[in-house]
């Protein structure tokens, strides 16, 4: 594979390296330090060299924002204000990140390493169109009036659930970021934003267009920390309701802490290994491409990865041979730099842990046809990995390795695909390639996954649900249901006048 790693990149000479303005936490609409005065270092992957220090919550900074933000919703003018006056607002946002698409896309870029032009390209309209979307629904959100079987005036109101906990990962910052806080803001909600620690630049950024756009001071509210500025949203007694993105592992520690606390509902977006079923009619050359985009993305570093792919008997061998030429001329490098396809692991403990599994996988047995390394000898960068003979039961085939490696195997019948595909503790996303709209149909309604994709990968539209099923959790993002995760119903009931019986 090529790399651009080692002195040879070509950066866009008009890309300007944001100065770092925002380093401190955003409670009640000021930039203020952590009361105990922390700070944690963030490092740009491509470099491994510290960029700044950012303050660190702790459970008494999150009880501050948590009065700021209980304030703004008992008492504030956000959850009062008309939804065509929140959209406006919401709307006024969206215009101030994408006239600084830029500076976001280059904080995504040394914060977390992924590329540059994808960031402008892609995540920060996404982000917009997100904002957008539900700035839209805002005026929108109505109850229901019922014709009822007894004398009774009765409907429905859908109120804002009150003070959120959102939780975010740092595998896609701005959209995740918007993802979150977009519908609860439309439905009226104050909230609490922890970003990952790997990538805080880009939501206190965004705090301070929020700022700027007209949202009320104490209705957006951005924490960051570790671990325990976490644990402390989760379990505190005053938050109406967290929504998280990211492990299983910790998602299983939100729901614990919600649990023991005040019982606050809570949508987990979690962990997957995803499978792709590459079926004897299908285009190799157009699955081989499907296929690598699907586990290089992003460097691997998506919960929705097509982290296994199995490839039916009649095409194997030449899909194994053709998938392990492409990955080899797949471009590693410099993020900023226009050629290159893959930059680094967001962080040191990411790029630790994926080679881990590498080795893992030599150990196991599985047959390495491509990759395995280190790229380069600065950065956390990592070659395309490809794995054949990989069996069911290897670590590499059932744990979410979260990088650039694909587990390739193969089977006969569409019966044995789809036991392979559902082989897994995880449910999020599966792909099928194939031509043919009988497998198409029936695999789509077997494999037990939040959704399917058929000859595409990474089909997202704003209208349309995403989560997951077993351990990749529950509840929805996007459309109108991760709107409805914020609010709750309120029956109101009133007797119809001089009726004998009430």
């Amino acid at each position: 594979m090529e790399n651009l790693n080692n002195g040879n990149s070509h950066i866009d000479p008009f890309v300007k390296i944001p100065t770092l303005k925002f380093t401190k936490l955003f409670i009640n609409g000021e930039f203020v330090d952590s009361v105990s005065g922390k700070t944690f270092e963030t490092v740009d992957p491509r470099t491994e060299e510290v960029m700044a220090e950012i303050a660190e919550a702790t459970e008494e900074d999150v009880d501050i924002a948590v009065k700021a933000a209980r304030e703004a919703f008992d008492f504030g003018p956000w959850p009062r204000m008309t939804g065509a006056e929140r959209a406006k607002i919401m709307l006024k946002w969206a215009e101030l990140i994408e006239q600084n698409i830029e500076e976001i896309a280059a904080l995504d870029t040394i914060d977390g390493g992924k590329l540059y032009s994808w960031c402008k390209a892609v995540d920060i309209p996404e982000a917009c169109n997100i904002l957008r979307y539900y700035a839209g629904a805002a005026d929108k959100i109505h109850g229901q009036v019922f014709k009822t079987s007894r004398d009774l005036h009765l409907y429905t109101l859908m109120e804002p659930i009150g003070v959120v906990g959102h939780i975010i990962p740092w595998n896609f910052p701005t959209i995740m970021f918007f993802t979150k806080s977009s519908p609860a803001l439309a439905a009226g909600c104050t909230m609490i934003i922890k970003p990952s620690e790997q990538t805080p630049l880009s939501a206190l950024f965004c705090a301070h267009l929020a700022k700027l756009a007209g949202i009320p001071d104490g209705v957006i509210n951005v924490l960051t920390g570790f671990g325990s500025t976490g644990a402390a949203i989760s379990s505190h007694m005053d938050i109406d309701a967290v929504s998280f993105t990211g492990s299983t592992e910790t998602g299983r520690k939100i729901m614990q802490a919600a649990a023991m606390s005040n019982l606050k509902p809570v949508s987990l977006e979690l962990g997957g290994k995803s499978p792709v079923l590459i079926f004897d009619d299908a285009d190799v050359d157009k699955a081989v491409e499907l296929a690598l985009f699907g586990i290089l993305l992003n460097k691997g570093e998506m919960c929705v990865a097509f982290s296994r792919v199995f490839v039916q008997e009649g095409i194997y061998d030449e899909f194994e041979k053709k998938v392990v030429e492409k990955a080899k001329t797949w471009v590693v490098g410099d993020p900023f730099d226009p050629q290159v396809q893959q930059g680094p692991q967001t962080s040191k403990a990411q790029y630790d842990k994926i080679l881990s599994y590498i080795e893992q996988g030599n150990r196991e047995g599985a047959t390495l046809l491509t990759g395995g390394k280190p790229v380069g000898n600065k950065g956390y960068y990592i070659e395309p990995t490809i794995f054949a003979n990989v069996k069911e039961d290897m670590i590499i085939a059932q744990d979410e390795i979260f990088g650039p490696v694909m587990a390739l195997s193969k089977f006969k019948t569409i019966e044995e695909a789809i036991s392979k595909a559902n082989s897994t503790k995880y449910g999020l996303a599966a792909g099928i390639v194939t031509k043919n709209l009988d497998i198409a149909n029936t695999v789509s309604r077997s494999i037990r996954a939040g959704i399917i994709w058929i000859n595409c990968f990474f089909a997202f539209d704003i209208d349309c649900p995403f989560g997951g099923y077993k351990m990749s959790g529950f509840g929805r993002d996007y459309g109108l249901e991760a709107l409805h995760k914020f609010l709750q119903v309120k029956s109101v009931a009133t007797p119809i006048y001089n009726s004998p019986w009430l």
